[in-house]
């Protein structure tokens, strides 16, 4: 599991080392002061020889320099390395996010990937400056006090051995408890960051319904969750203080009873207890250390795993080795189609069922039907958004499964219900789709998609700057830049997902005067909850329960096809009123 995150730190090893190695210094000096002040206590102070106090007392001044300049070397080195490694971290899931299909996506959730690039990157972070640092030093502290105590005194060393054992056993025990509360804690977490996320994103939806103490309460309450689930975890770990803290009187209560009678026996110095109490609070920091290495890494344990859930997953679909790049036209046939979601618990919705259709390179094709037809489940499955679950989908000849991903999608331009723009001007926005475009082909473009007029309207025009998600224009104006953005990929087929529905139908009526008259040579495929923006098309299929109830031109559709005629009717009806009035 740690496998693939090791190989993040690459070139931080060397800090990552020189933080261990300035560590072990740093034990080094330390563990020997008592060693000196020992010989100071016994050769010096006692014997009243003030060569020896100087002696020693210089010895232990420079041990105890050099200690803290390895100290605070291995702090600077591990703040570095661990800093850097969380970099390579979610630098790595981040590229491995960006090969996910909409599939995987849907089963991680956005929150939670965002949990796991922040939150748990931050855990193994944190985790990983204790391992190169303390879990250095407190091993260390231990074994070689230990190994001092028993040349001063074997007898009373095993005093540690059998407390650091017992310390062991229980923290041991209380990790196998914790672990699986922890990975609790974090799945909580992804939900919450979840209705966070789409609180923030929908807020003038929440404001217009007067919905914010809804919104609160339901927060409290996810938080009250998590902090509820978060304690119950705590309180186990809480148990090891008990622990901790019988080993240490019961330590004091055992070198106290057992020195006195060694002294009064002749057999050890006062200078050797009192190193060998040195020990024991040296030994006993160790064991405190191990303590909140122990707690860290109960911790980020749960966030290994779910790191390791977002690298070692594949995505659902990837582009072939030595993948076609050439699409010859814009030609689209669906041979025997079926195609289902599925749910977390394998569950599957089927959504398009036995999809026979052929679409001619350049034809306009206009496509209508009820909520949940299909609709925009059928144009998603051309540039391989998603995966046909049975049957064919070939465009220019050739199975959009033999294309390499990338050149695919650079010659299928698809702009999607949902219009997101990106923060930056919006000559950066459009240069998404063409990022060698000249100022000449973005205005060009923006002609097309009827944006030209209300850009020159903007005090800076097209240097005009774009909040994050567009949320300083307005619908239709983000609708338009989005087409815009589209026609600059100059693509082999252009997919508008109801992507004209903000805009009034004078200005959807010139949006498709214009694509017509530039993109002839472009297969147009355009999904409209309007009869008015696709009854010129070329032939209209109508959707309906995952299926192609009909395909005709409008005037056949009005006349034999009861589903098309009701929208008309419905449509046209509320026109005429309207015109009446």
């Amino acid at each position: 599991m740690l496998q693939s995150l090791i190989a993040e730190i690459k070139e931080y090893r060397k800090p990552s080392f020189l933080a261990s190695f300035y560590m072990v210094l740093e034990v080094m000096f330390e563990i020997s002061i008592p060693f000196v002040m020992a010989s100071l206590l016994d050769q010096g102070v006692q014997q009243s020889n003030m060569d020896n106090i100087l002696f020693y007392g210089g010895i232990m001044l420079v041990c105890a320099f050099l200690s803290l300049f390895c100290g605070m070397q291995s702090a600077r080195y591990g703040a570095f390395a661990s800093a850097g490694f969380a970099k390579n971290l979610r630098k790595a899931l981040f590229k491995k996010i960006q090969t996910f299909s909409f599939e995987n996506i849907d089963s991680f959730s956005s929150g939670g990937l965002v949990t796991r690039m922040m939150t748990d990157v931050t855990n193994v972070q944190n985790s990983y400056q204790m391992i190169i640092r303390v879990c250095v030093r407190a091993p260390l502290n231990l074994i070689f006090a230990i190994a001092a105590s028993f040349l001063i005194n074997a007898e009373m060393a095993f005093i540690f051995v059998g407390v650091s054992l017992f310390l062991g056993a229980v923290l041991f025990l209380i990790t196998k408890i914790v672990y699986p509360r922890f990975t609790a804690v974090f799945a909580a977490y992804d939900q919450l960051n979840n209705n966070i996320q789409e609180n923030i994103t929908n807020m003038r939806v929440v404001k217009s319904y007067v919905k914010e103490a809804e919104e609160t309460s339901k927060f409290k309450k996810s938080s009250r969750r998590i902090y509820n689930m978060f304690m119950r975890a705590i309180r186990v770990i809480t148990l090891s203080n008990p622990a901790m803290m019988l080993s240490i009187y019961t330590s004091f209560i055992l070198i106290s009873w057992l020195g006195a009678q060694l002294i009064v026996g002749g057999t050890m110095t006062t200078g050797e207890l009192t190193s060998m109490f040195t020990y024991t609070m040296t030994i006993l920091m160790s064991l405190m250390m191990f303590l909140m290495i122990f707690v860290m890494l109960s911790i980020s344990i749960a966030s290994v795993s779910r790191i390791n859930e977002v690298l070692h997953t594949e995505s659902t679909i990837v582009s072939p080795e030595s993948g076609l790049t050439a699409v010859a036209d814009g030609s689209v046939s669906f041979d025997h189609v079926q195609f289902s979601y599925q749910d977390e618990n394998g569950d599957k919705t089927h959504v398009l069922k036995d999809i026979n259709l052929d679409i001619q390179s350049g034809e306009f094709i206009g496509i209508i039907g009820g909520t949940g037809s299909g609709k925009s489940s059928l144009v998603q499955l051309i540039p391989r958004l998603y995966d046909v679950e049975a049957g064919q989908v070939r465009v220019g000849g050739q199975d959009v499964k033999d294309y390499d991903l990338d050149y695919l999608r650079k010659q299928v331009a698809m702009v999607l219900q949902t219009n997101v723009l990106f923060s930056g001007t919006i000559k950066e926005n459009m240069r998404w789709g063409n990022k060698h475009a000249t100022d000449e082909e973005i205005i060009a473009a923006c002609k097309i998609a009827q944006a030209d007029e209300f850009i020159q309207d903007f005090k800076d025009g097209y240097d005009t700057k774009i909040e994050r998600g567009g949320s300083n224009v307005s619908g239709g104006q983000r609708q338009r830049l989005c087409i815009a953005r589209a026609l600059l990929m100059n693509p082999k087929i252009l997919i508008l997902d109801d992507s004209t529905s903000a805009v009034d139908t004078k200005t959807d009526a010139s949006i498709r005067q214009g694509l017509a008259a530039s993109l002839k040579d472009t297969t147009k495929i355009i999904i409209g909850q309007r009869i008015s923006s696709i009854q010129d098309a070329d032939r209209i299929i109508v959707m309906n329960d995952g299926k192609i109830d009909a395909i005709g031109r409008h005037e056949d559709l009005v006349l034999t096809n009861a589903i098309y005629r009701e929208i008309y009717e419905m449509q046209t009806q509320g026109k005429g009123e309207a015109d009446a009035k």
